[in-house]
Parts: C-alpha cells; sequence; structure tokens
C-alpha cells in the first residue's frame, strides 16, 4: 500500500477538534539531540544507513528498495506487490512456517509494504536480534522460492484485497486521479494493478522485476534505534555483498523517464449514487524541489474539514469556514503528494449537496486564488506552526525514523535533519506563498468525479 514518511507525514493534514492545540514553539529544542546519520556505501552500490540511539533496547532494521509500481509497466503492473505478498511464503532454506517460527520466538514483527516508488521490507526487534533479523531479510529479498502453488494461493489473497480497496472511495479515487494526471505514464498505474495482471503474473514476470530492480544501487539498508552502525556494515557486507550494482545501463537509477503531467478529466456517474466525490490537483513539486515547502504550507492553510466534527472543526481554514456555513460538502482533504520529479497538490471533497457542486468548485477555486493575492501572514505563520507539530510528532519511534531515511536517500540521496527540515519551514514567508501559488495554481488541473456528479462543471473552466 502506499507509503508515508516524514515529509509526508508533513503533507497530512490534521485531521479533529484539537487542530488548533498544536505545539506552539519551535522544536529547536529537541532535534538538536536526535542522534545524527551514518551512511556507507558498499563497491556493489549497497547503501547501509543509520541513526543509532544506544539507549533503545529494540530497533528497527529495513530494506527500502527504489522500485515500486513505477517500475512497471502496462503488462506487469502489480508485479511488485504481488511480491510484497510472497515475501513470506518460504525461502530456500526456510518454509513458511519455519519463517514465522523464527519471528515469533524474536519476539519481533516483520512487514513489507509498496508504494509507486518504492517497495520496503522491515523488521522491528530487540537490539540484539538485529543480526538474525537482517539475515532473514537478506534471505526472502534474494532466496524466495516463489513456489508456483503459492502464486497460485495468492492471487485469490490480493483478488480479496482489490475488492476491499475498490470499496474504499478514497483510494478509488486517488488511483483514478493519478491515471488522469500521468496517462500512460509509469506513475499513472495503480499499485495493485488490473484483475488481469493479477490473474496472469507468472514465476517468470516476478522473477524479471526482481533481476531487473534488485539491484545494489537501488537499495538501502536501514536501520535506527539500538543499532551500531559498524556491525550493520559488516552484516550488509556478508548478506548483500554479492548483489549486482545493477543489471544493465537501462534498469540505471539514472535511466527513470521523467514522469509528464497531462491532466485530464475523469468521471463516473452513477444515478443511484447518494455522494459526490471529487478530487482535483494541479503538478506539484518532487521532494527535492524549493518550492516543495511553501507548496506544503499551502496545503495547510487550506487544511480540511469533516462535517461530524461540527463547527470546532473549521475555525482556523477560511475554505472550512465558507463550506460548513454554505452546507456545501460533507468533508474535505488537501493534499500535497510527491515524488522524484513531480507532485500532485490538490484536494479531495465529498458532497452530498449534487445540485451545488458548481457553487462548491467555485468557491474552492476562489480559496485558491486567494493564495496568490490576500493570503495573510497570521495564516501562514499558524500553517507553519502546525507543519513543525506535525514534524515532532512523526518522529515518534524507530520505524518512523526507518522510514523517514529509506525515504529520502531513495529520492535525494541524503537526508534533511529534523532540525533542517523545521529551518526549511520557517523561512516560507507570504511572500512564498504567494509566489508559488500564483506560479502552480494558474496551471490546468486533472480532475476526478465519481458518484452523483451529473451537474459537475468543468474545474479548469470555472
Amino acid at each position: 500500500m502506499a507509503s508515508k514518511f516524514l515529509l509526508s507525514k508533513l503533507a497530512k493534514p490534521l485531521l479533529g477538534s484539537n487542530r488548533n492545540m498544536v505545539y506552539r514553539r519551535s522544536l529547536a529544542t529537541t532535534t538538536h539531540l536526535l542522534p545524527t546519520l551514518r551512511k556507507t556505501i558498499l563497491p556493489n552500490g549497497f547503501t547501509v544507513a543509520t541513526e543509532e540511539n544506544p539507549a533503545s533496547q529494540t530497533a528497527t532494521v529495513g530494506v527500502w528498495i527504489d522500485a515500486g509500481s513505477r517500475a512497471e509497466n502496462e503488462k506487469n503492473n502489480g508485479a511488485a506487490h504481488f511480491l510484497e505478498h510472497m515475501a513470506f511464503k518460504g525461502t530456500k532454506s526456510r518454509s513458511q512456517r519455519d519463517l514465522e517460527l523464527q519471528i515469533e520466538n524474536m519476539g519481533g514483527h516483520l512487514n513489507a509494504y509498496t508504494s509507486r516508488e518504492q517497495t520496503v521490507y522491515y523488521a522491528k526487534a530487540f537490539k540484539y536480534d538485529v543480526p538474525q533479523a537482517v539475515e532473514i531479510l537478506s534471505d526472502i529479498l534474494q532466496h524466495s522460492t516463489l513456489d508456483p502453488g503459492a502464486i497460485e494461493r495468492e492471487r485469490d489473497v490480493i483478488l480479496r484485497e482489490q475488492e476491499e480497496v475498490e470499496k474504499q472511495m478514497e483510494e478509488v479515487v486517488f488511483d483514478h486521479l493519478h491515471a488522469a494526471a500521468f496517462k500512460d505514464e509509469p506513475l499513472g498505474l495503480t499499485i495493485l494493478g488490473p484483475k488481469e495482471n493479477i490473474q496472469s503474473l507468472t514465476r517468470d514476470d516476478l522473477s524479471n522485476y526482481i533481476k531487473t530492480n534488485y539491484t545494489g544501487e537501488r537499495m538501502i539498508l536501514v536501520g535506527s534505534g539500538g543499532i551500531d552502525h559498524d556491525a550493520l556494515v559488516q552484516l550488509a557486507e556478508t548478506h548483500f555483498g554479492r548483489l549486482p550494482n545493477k543489471l544493465d545501463a537501462s534498469t540505471s537509477k539514472s535511466a527513470m523517464k521523467k514522469a509528464v503531467f497531462t491532466g485530464a478529466d475523469f468521471r463516473v456517474r452513477d444515478p443511484n449514487a447518494q455522494l459526490a466525490h471529487i478530487a482535483v490537483a494541479v503538478e506539484g513539486a518532487s521532494w527535492t524541489s524549493p518550492d516543495y515547502f511553501p507548496l506544503l504550507v499551502m496545503q495547510s492553510i487550506i487544511g480540511s474539514w469533516d462535517r461530524s466534527l461540527g463547527a470546532t472543526g473549521h475555525l482556523d481554514s477560511r475554505l472550512s469556514s465558507v463550506l460548513y456555513n454554505k452546507q456545501l460538502a460533507n468533508s474535505f482533504m488537501s493534499f500535497n503528494t510527491s515524488y522524484k520529479d513531480t507532485g500532485l497538490w490538490g484536494i479531495y471533497l465529498i458532497t452530498e449537496n449534487k445540485d451545488r457542486i458548481d457553487e462548491l468548485l467555485k468557491s474552492t477555486k476562489n480559496e485558491w486564488s486567494r493564495l496568490s493575492s490576500s493570503v495573510t501572514d497570521e495564516e501562514v505563520q499558524r500553517a507553519k506552526q502546525q507543519l513543525k507539530a506535525g514534524l515532532l510528532l512523526s518522529l515518534d519511534g524507530s520505524t518512523p525514523i526507518a522510514e523517514d531515511i529509506g525515504r529520502q536517500l531513495l529520492t535525494s540521496g541524503d537526508r534533511m535533519s529534523p532540525k533542517e527540515v523545521e529551518e526549511l519551514v520557517a523561512k516560507v514567508t507570504v511572500d512564498d506563498v504567494r509566489r508559488v501559488a500564483q506560479d502552480y495554481l494558474q496551471r490546468d488541473a486533472a480532475v476526478v468525479g465519481i458518484g452523483a456528479v451529473d451537474n459537475m462543471p468543468d474545474f479548469n473552466r470555472i
């Protein structure tokens, strides 16, 4: 499933009646005490990165792989996610039962997830079990049997998972939004893949995906918590040192084609639907863009709201005040989704007032326009404080820290410390917000409408 990391957690809206109860202070008193990153690159390009906390009795170790559904094509779309399911089904030296027993006997936790740009396998265990955890991760990544019988059984599991995902309208809307924004691009593919692919992917398809993408330069062994960096490097040399650097020039990280945002208007009308689900997004910024942090602040200013929260849920967002007072929406959520070379910045709206969708979208566009002309310093400062609070809360535990290290190193080759992130957020000014809003929000948008959307106008013509 789609992953969420430190900076992406900053982009998540703060929902609930306590939105104004964020920490109103600088994080400098805590972030400067956090462990520092150490990084070692093996001769085959495989990277080891750690943040050590000797006082911690537990640790998270995992392998972050620079490949997800974006590394697929229409024929093998779904392979990365399928492999995630196959990871714990047995290796050449361990049966599925053996794997389960060893992890259980360690008192550990083994998990995996897939996103559009990354696949992650990680374990959380006592620090003295880190060597065994790393050996198990190495075994499942390099020596999984991909047993044909297990593949057939897992098809049914994934198909049932797909059925459940299709019941979650937010997931459906955002999959369609990616397809509309990045038409005929790998970034527009879904993570699970289409039903026909799930039914037809072969063992060779899965093996080829591993050979192409599970290479040294695409993989990072991350450790956080009770970790010794030098010891982890030795473990990496032992268990991952023989991985090829890359299969050939075409599979190098640098060979990735830049995503092209095309934008489209996609609708699925349902005359029996009671709700309209609408997503609108312009092309956003990459993780490393200088506009990333102003866009984060803009997203926080627009905010989010749910009618079930009542009046208390809209006190610090002008758009939520408008939609609440006019009863135009059941809920909305602003978002800022970033990738290596592009992004999506926009809003997801749900309404039962299907005859007033035009008014809903006009109100939304008016608020977007206001960001480029009359947004106030007070709004910007409040948004920055909320982002800082999100940063502090997102670094609770070794696993979120490991996730942040892995994601940042894969996307930029380096990691900004929490202190550096805080400083970049603090530097965003009203003028920055207005400039970036003027640049980005004048662009044509990708639009998705599902459900009761018969009266939905063309957002780009409002």
